[in-house]
């Protein structure tokens, strides 16, 4: 593509190397995004049925947020680092330089179409990279807008949108990039990384999985049943690392069950289905996809859909076989199987017969549940007695692991994603160490002690 070449070329002449100019292109990019926040609001509740709130609270807030933090640590995230002493390198000293890839892709998915878009090109740029986004044709009224205000405000050289569906992915991929951050699901991210083989590209794969909540006898109720509610039923489920599925010990299960329900309709109303302000399903091939995931199990409450708003209330489901879709595949809807466990050994037992989770949130006021859970269960990342509140902490790197995703980023995890750590080692001309050079002889004990 022609848009690819150009912004290679621009990142050739080094423009985009100086601090100052990238901390320019941050505060156009907070103020464009100000300027048309009633209109991202908009698209976002025409694609996905979100509310100004919820709009604000999971995408345009906490763009801004990020754009903020990153200005205020940038200078110093930008400034070569010295490298510790060492005894083998005396006489001289080392620096870590943060050096920008060059042109980055940046593929973006449908659920948080504003944020998951955005979020990448903030630690792109401030790394003082190129970038070429293509957000997801599911969305297509914030996909149309990110193109209006990121190709009308910015040169195109530098930041483009480029739109367009499955086509228009794979012939991306064929580019050649210097960088790829993919979010979305795993097949996909698959062909994404299969692609990026064939020429070497750099990756990060922001992926999914079954995210696990366990809820310990010693927990809070109505505290893990208002977060857990939140979470899980945030913009109708669709969200990467919602619990998937609960996991709730057997001698406060039915105590649990009942305050979840009360939080959904003192939430949603009593019938969240109905409800402008809940979110709807995508598109009606996932609302359908959704819709038989309920018939895989004992409907405890919910389960009411309408299929001309899309919308599907949120859903507790028992009794789900341990090899049904609703139990295998990434649900990301508002259905909430709920399995029931005796010790906390057969729930973590449970977890590991499942690829590592990209998320995972224990209730518990018990320092050893904590303990074991935290240091036995491999997962990206999650709460203790939260849901969903590690993505907000820019101090926090979000990312997966094993078949959750590859990579890191958000604050300065994301500027590091976006930059070679490139090593330099200056050597003081006027001093040597004779020992170094042939012949070795008697040298080599002394060169023992000093690697040693």
């Amino acid at each position: 593509m022609h848009l690819v070449e150009q912004q290679q070329k621009f990142f050739a002449t080094g423009a985009t190397l100086p601090v100052e100019y990238r901390i320019r292109q941050l505060r156009s990019l907070y103020q464009v995004i100000l300027l048309n926040e009633d209109r991202i609001a908009g698209a976002l509740q025409k694609d996905l049925g979100k509310s100004e709130q919820e709009a604000y609270l999971t995408e345009i807030g906490q763009v801004l947020s990020e754009i903020s933090f990153v200005l205020r640590n940038i200078r110093r995230w930008a400034r070569p680092h010295r490298a510790a002493f060492s005894a083998a390198t005396i006489f001289s000293s080392g620096r870590i330089h943060a050096e920008p890839y060059g042109v980055v892709l940046i593929l973006a998915p449908f659920n948080y179409p504003f944020q998951l878009a955005l979020l990448p090109l903030v630690s792109a740029l401030a790394a003082g990279n190129c970038a070429v986004i293509k957000p997801s044709e599911y969305a297509p009224e914030t996909a149309a807008i990110l193109s209006e205000i990121l190709n009308n405000n910015f040169e195109q050289r530098l930041c483009a949108v480029s739109l367009g569906g499955p086509e228009t992915a794979k012939a991306l991929l064929q580019e050649d990039f210097d960088y790829i951050f993919f979010t979305g699901g795993r097949s996909v991210g698959q062909q994404v990384y299969a692609a990026a083989a064939n020429s070497l590209t750099p990756v990060t794969l922001e992926l999914g999985g079954k995210s696990p909540c366990i809820v310990e006898k010693s927990a809070d109720l109505d505290a893990a049943a208002k977060r857990i509610v939140w979470g899980k039923f945030l913009n109708a489920g669709q969200t990467c690392v919602a619990p998937d599925y609960l996991l709730v010990q057997e001698a406060v299960h039915k105590e649990l069950i009942e305050r979840m329900r009360g939080y959904i309709t003192r939430f949603y109303g009593e019938q969240p289905e109905k409800n402008a302000n809940y979110p709807r399903i995508v598109n009606k091939a996932h609302f359908d996809r959704l819709c038989e995931m309920l018939q895989e199990g004992t409907v405890v409450y919910g389960g009411q859909t309408d299929p001309q708003s899309l919308r599907i209330a949120p859903t507790f489901l028992e009794n789900a076989p341990f090899y049904s879709k609703v139990m295998t595949d990434e649900i990301f809807g508002p259905i909430l199987p709920v399995v029931e466990f005796s010790t906390l050994e057969q729930a973590r037992e449970y977890i590991s017969l499942r690829e590592k989770p990209l998320a995972l949130y224990l209730f518990t006021r018990s320092r050893a549940a904590e303990r074991e859970i935290l240091q036995r269960v491999p997962f990206g990342g999650g709460c203790v007695n939260d849901t969903i509140m590690h993505l907000c902490s820019h101090a926090l790197p979000f990312g997966g692991i094993g078949a959750s995703g590859i990579g890191q980023y958000h604050g300065k995890a994301g500027f590091d994603t976006f930059s070679h750590q490139k090593s330099v080692l200056k050597k003081w001309p006027v001093f040597d160490i004779p020992l170094r050079y042939p012949p070795y002889g008697r040298a080599r004990p002394i060169m023992k002690r000093i690697l040693k």
